[in-house]
């Protein structure tokens, strides 16, 4: 939480003791008629439990040529999206997230020029899911069936409304907390509310970036995975006239 009215305070207490006819005063911007005012900002987070992960896995091959390295490439995904459907069952989305095809240069050495050793076909699909429960299961199946990255696992909401809603309320009744604190220090009262701004709102999701994990064996042990909570933030600055 943090307010923001120094200045405005200062021309207030000014304006108190010149009294009518002289002094300064607090004002609004210009264009409007001038008016004594405080302005205050309040914040707010409210903490919210995940109900959607999104995991992005991978499946990179290597071979001598680009044809056999496109095709075990395929062969390594059509039996981690098996494994992937038969996790998540058909609710979860499952979508291709891109391909490469890209040879791998070998340098030079003893006079040789540089050559082409072999290629590397890589491929990523994205998943979304709504089942919390069953994300490390999909990590470790992918992980068997021959997926050989975890690029991205991220949590989130599918809808922040009803958090974003919150987080708004509190921060306006702190907002408002802080302008009666400052109104009645300085002897004064609020008659109405000016103007009332939105900060840009911001979600903190957890456990967001890359995880990698080499080799298509299986893990020692399951993979252990925790959504954790999501704070959602407001910010809210409010603009009151005051008088005495």
């Amino acid at each position: 939480m943090r307010t923001t009215g120094a200045i405005a305070w200062a021309l207030l207490v000014a304006a108190a003791a010149a009294g009518p006819g002289g002094g300064a005063a607090a004002q609004e911007p210009a264009g409007r008629t001038a008016r004594p005012f405080i302005r205050a900002t309040g914040e707010a987070t409210v903490q919210a439990r995940p109900d959607r992960a999104e995991i992005d896995i991978g499946v990179v091959a290597q071979a001598p040529t680009a044809q056999a390295a496109a095709a075990q490439n395929a062969q390594q995904l059509d039996a981690v999206l098996a494994a992937l459907r038969a996790a998540l069952g058909p609710a979860a989305g499952i979508r291709t997230a891109g391909y490469s095809l890209y040879p791998i240069s070998r340098p030079a050495r003893e006079g040789l020029p540089p050559a082409i050793a072999g290629y590397t076909a890589t491929n990523s699909v994205h998943v979304t899911t709504d089942d919390l429960a069953a994300v490390g299961k999909a990590i470790d199946v992918a992980m068997q069936a021959g997926a050989n990255q975890v690029q991205r696992l991220q949590f989130s909401l599918k809808d922040e409304g009803a958090a974003r809603a919150q987080a708004l309320r509190d921060a306006a009744i702190k907002a408002r907390a802080q302008a009666e604190v400052m109104a009645g220090a300085l002897g004064l009262k609020i008659l109405r509310v000016l103007s009332v701004t939105e900060g840009a709102p911001v979600a903190v999701r957890p456990f967001q970036g890359a995880v990698r994990a080499m080799g298509p064996q299986a893990p020692a042990a399951p993979t252990p995975v925790e959504a954790g909570t999501i704070d959602v933030h407001a910010e809210v600055t409010l603009v009151v006239e005051v008088a005495p």
